[in-house]
Parts: C-alpha cells; structure tokens; sequence
C-alpha cells in the first residue's frame, strides 16, 4: 500500500472489520504472495504476550516466506512406512508425549520417522547443517520432506516432515499431528534479539492448540522441559555405552597461582602424534576466577554456588545474584587470594611447547582450514569449527561449573555432549579429558558415569529451592528509563538491581506476561524474557 508517498509492504492479519479510527483507510495496492495462516497467526499474537515484544512485525518476519510465495505446493503426503523405527519414542507418543532422553552419539533419525508415522510432523533442530543433513537422509527413506526455510511452499502445501531451525518452530505444517524438538539442551534454539523466544515453548504452545503431540529429543533435557513432564531413558548400561569416555584430571594438588594448565595427561595426548587434539577453554579476557592462597579452595557464592571476582579491591561480587562479601576465604578464613586462568593467545603458546608440533587457536570469528593442523585451542566455538578429533580437552572445566549464570550446570553437560559427538562412544578410542577441582560436582558424575540423571535431579532441586526457573520466571529489563518501568509493573513482578538493570521475577511465565502487559513501557527501556546469561 501507499502510505506517505512511498509503497510499504506488510500482512494482513484479519478482514471483515469495521476501523474504530475516524479516517479514511488506505486501499492494498497489491497482494505480493501467502503469509502465515491463521493458526501461526494466532501463535505469532500469542508469542508477542508471552515474550513482552510489544510488536507482532518481528514474528510475522520469522514465520514469512523468505520470498515471495504465490501458491502453495501440491500436497505431497506419503504412506510410508520407513525404518528404522524407536519403539520408545512411540510409546512416548502414546502416552501423549514427553522427553526422549537420547545418549550424545545415539542416532535422531528413528525418532522422526516413527513421529512421521503418527501423521505431519513438525521438527526443528538447532543447526542449520543439522536439519540439512537429517532432511537428506529422510529423503532416502521416501518419506517428504519440507526444508526450512527454502521449501516453504510445499511445507504450506502439506508433507509428511517439515524440518528447519528454531524458525520452523513458525514454519507451515497443515494437519499437525507430532512436534519434535531435537537437542533441547542447545542454546541455539532461543532467538538472540528480544523477543527472546525460545523454540522449545513455542512448539508446546503450537502442539497443544493444535491437540498435536510434543516430543523433545535430548541427552541432557533442561530443568525447563522436565518440568512436570515424562522422561522416557534406556537402560543406563546402553545409555552410558552411548556416552564418551570421560577422564578427569584432579587439579586440587596444584597451586592455583602457580598452576600451568596444561597438565602430564594432557602433554600424553599432545606428543601421541597420531591423534588430533581439541583443547578448550573458555576465557578471553582477564582471569575471572578467584583462589585461597592458604588451602586452595576456589572462591564461591555462598547463596548460589556461582564463582565470585574481585572486582572491587578488598570485596568479592557475585556476577550472578550480585551478592557481595568481604575477601576471605570461606573455607580456612585466610585473606590471602589469587586470581586464576590464562586466556588462549598465551595458552597457544604454551600447548605448541608442550606438543612439539603446531598449534591453531580457533576462536568464533577467526577463518582456517581444520585439515592444516591436528591440534587446535580456542573457545567452545572450536567444538563446532572442527571435524574428527580424537581427544577433547576441557582446560578449566571449573569455569563452565561456576559461571555466573544459574544454567551454569546445563551449559557445562550441554559442552560434554558436544564433545562426546566428536570422539564417538566410549571404547571406540575417543576421549573427554576435564581438567576440574571439582572432581565430585554432578556434572562431572554425571559425564563419567554416563547417566546424565544425576546432574538432573540436584539442579532441579536446586532450582526449587532457590525459586529459579521453571518454579518462576525471570526478565532482564535494561535502558534510561528501566527503573521507572519496574515501578509500574506492581507486586506480581518483583525487581532487583543487577549490573546495568533489573531483574524481573514471578512466580510464572503468565504472571509476568501480564505484568508486563499491564504497565506502559517508555521508549528505549529492553525487555528480555527468559534472559539465557542470567
């Protein structure tokens, strides 16, 4: 349509209605192609509540054609039968859905194709090389298949598999009957910008408006999917067989001031020229953590378990609950601390000396060929920049377990799962080393054993007990005017400082929707639900 002299595109999203404004209405100028129908619409209006966007343009561009679409596809539904098949993800089904607790190197195919059987279904993943390769071999079966976002049309048209991103979780799906999450765990799967949705609640909300089934996929499933759900998991000795073998390097011994980290079982796998070498570690910047000088023991919150800095001289912060104490050790009461970890340029370094060959150091942006080297260093951005690795090495897995942020203990599994699709299933000659102090927390029990269960009832535990998400919900309000904001919002939300804003906290998700609905929001102040940092 014209408007202000120039042609704007945009979607209509009812007809029939009489215009409560006392204007002349404009006409549409042209129909450009389909859009969403009614039922991503009405989920689209729904998102926009749940996740405080304030305007539905930002999820009618996701769940949109990337082009312009005329028609939908010829219906192309098959009868197929395709094998193979996992008889616990039809039993789940028949239950009415749950979680499919699924080891790290267990195959994801079966899963779909025995949804598939049940009638259209609706998967998304959280990689886009992912969902390309699972559509390839879906094809092969003669099942259809709609990738997203490219195959829009014929997803529109009806087929039996409609598979993308956690953009499909808006994508077309006529008829839906099963909604398949695969790697639940991953933070990819929860947009970035605000409105910060996350695919995994979208597909629960689109599976029960629609009487459909919801099946998420995963070896580690969150606290957040668990909740109040079934978790359907083999038999531990054919999942832990599924698992890597894991190894941990006990660093308690070490002087945390004096400590290199690269280790005696490290430089083994260094100087074995005939495996290739992942080593990992999170830290760019300055160290972060903090150690006794006296016993050795790291510094921690004493109300969330989170590492603490020293950030101002004299005083230990909680980055996570913003907590504050003066420095002492908690355990032996000293006064005497040091800061711990070395960042990767002077890690690179160090690992080539040891090797006695070349060392790549790998971070997200930088560009090389992974056929050049055979031993690589960097952030986790190495675990998805590199092929075939024989050996992965978390250098200071105690900064994955204490990290500021009350996922800390998910993000860490999720790192180990990575890991072990790297090196394969344990006794096939692939190996996890973790370098930790914190040889007995849960994750660390959890990856060597091979039964990620035990790290998952602690944290749901711990959750419950700290009245963190899912038992309460959580937003990040930041901006000039944020304070004049949590003002408005009353007692259904309560706020906390924390860095730069607030934090918002309800006892629900709908709770906090409807507070946030309530108050009016002044220009520049950013809402973000469901904060993944936090």
């Amino acid at each position: 349509m014209s408007l202000h002299g120039r042609r704007v595109g945009g979607w209509v999203v009812e007809d029939d209605v009489v215009s409560e404004v006392g204007a002349a209405l404009k006409p549409i100028a042209k129909s450009s192609g389909l859009g969403p129908d009614a039922e991503v619409l009405a989920l689209c209006e729904w998102a926009v509540h749940r996740w405080a966007a304030g305007r539905l343009r930002p999820l009618l561009v996701t769940a949109s054609p990337p082009i312009v679409v005329n028609r939908a596809g010829t219906p192309r539904r098959t009868k197929v039968v395709a094998e193979p098949s996992s008889p616990a993800t039809t039993s789940l089904i028949e239950r009415g859905g749950g979680v499919l607790r699924l080891p790290p190197t267990a195959d994801q195919l079966p899963a779909i194709l025995s949804a598939a059987r049940i009638g259209p279904t609706l998967v998304v993943c959280p990689s886009v090389e992912g969902a390309k390769g699972l559509a390839a071999r879906l094809r092969r079966t003669a099942v259809s298949v709609a990738l997203m976002p490219d195959d829009w049309a014929q997803a529109r048209g009806g087929v039996d598999v409609v598979i993308g991103t956690r953009q499909a979780a808006f994508a077309p799906c006529p008829d839906l009957a099963v909604a398949v999450l695969l790697d639940e765990h991953d933070e990819a799967l929860q947009e970035e910008r605000t409105p910060t949705w996350h695919a995994r609640d979208v597909l629960i909300e689109r599976a029960r408006r629609a009487d459909a089934v919801f099946v998420a996929v995963s070896p580690t499933p969150t606290a957040m999917v668990r909740h109040e759900r079934f978790v359907l998991a083999p038999p531990l000795d054919r999942e832990a067989a599924a698992w890597p073998d894991v190894v941990v390097v006990d660093r308690r011994s070490v002087e945390p001031w004096k400590r290199s980290l690269v280790s005696d079982e490290l430089i083994a796998e260094l100087r074995d020229h005939s495996r290739r070498v992942a080593c990992v570690v999170n830290t760019k910047g300055q160290a972060r953590l903090v150690a006794c000088r006296q016993c050795r023991e790291l510094a921690r919150c004493e109300a969330c378990g989170a590492s603490v800095a020293e950030i101002d001289e004299g005083q230990l912060t909680c980055a996570s609950c913003s907590i504050t104490r003066a420095t002492i050790c908690a355990a032996c009461g000293s006064t005497a601390m040091a800061r711990v970890k070395p960042g990767t340029a002077r890690l690179r370094a160090e690992i080539e000396a040891a090797a006695h060959r070349s060392v790549l150091e790998v971070t997200g942006a930088s560009a090389f060929d992974d056929t050049s080297c055979d031993v690589f260093v960097g952030t986790e951005a190495v675990l998805h920049r590199v092929r075939r690795i024989d050996t992965v090495v978390f250098l200071d897995f105690d900064a994955e377990l204490l990290a500021p942020r009350y996922r800390a203990a998910e993000h860490a599994m999720a790192l180990l799962v990575r890991a072990g699709r790297l090196v394969g299933a344990r006794g096939r000659g692939g190996k996890v080393l973790v370098q930790t102090t914190l040889v007995d927390h849960d994750v660390v029990a959890s990856a060597v054993a091979g039964d990620p269960g035990v790290a998952a009832d602690r944290e749901t535990k711990r959750r419950r007990d700290l009245s963190l998400p899912p038992f309460s919900a959580l937003a990040l309000v930041e901006g000039d005017e944020a304070e004049a904001f949590t003002m408005r919002l009353g007692s259904d939300a309560m706020a906390a400082r924390h860095g730069d804003g607030y934090l918002l906290r309800a006892s629900s998700a709908d709770v906090l929707a409807d507070a946030l609905a309530r108050a009016e929001r002044p220009t520049g102040v950013r809402v973000e639900v469901d904060p993944p940092r936090v």
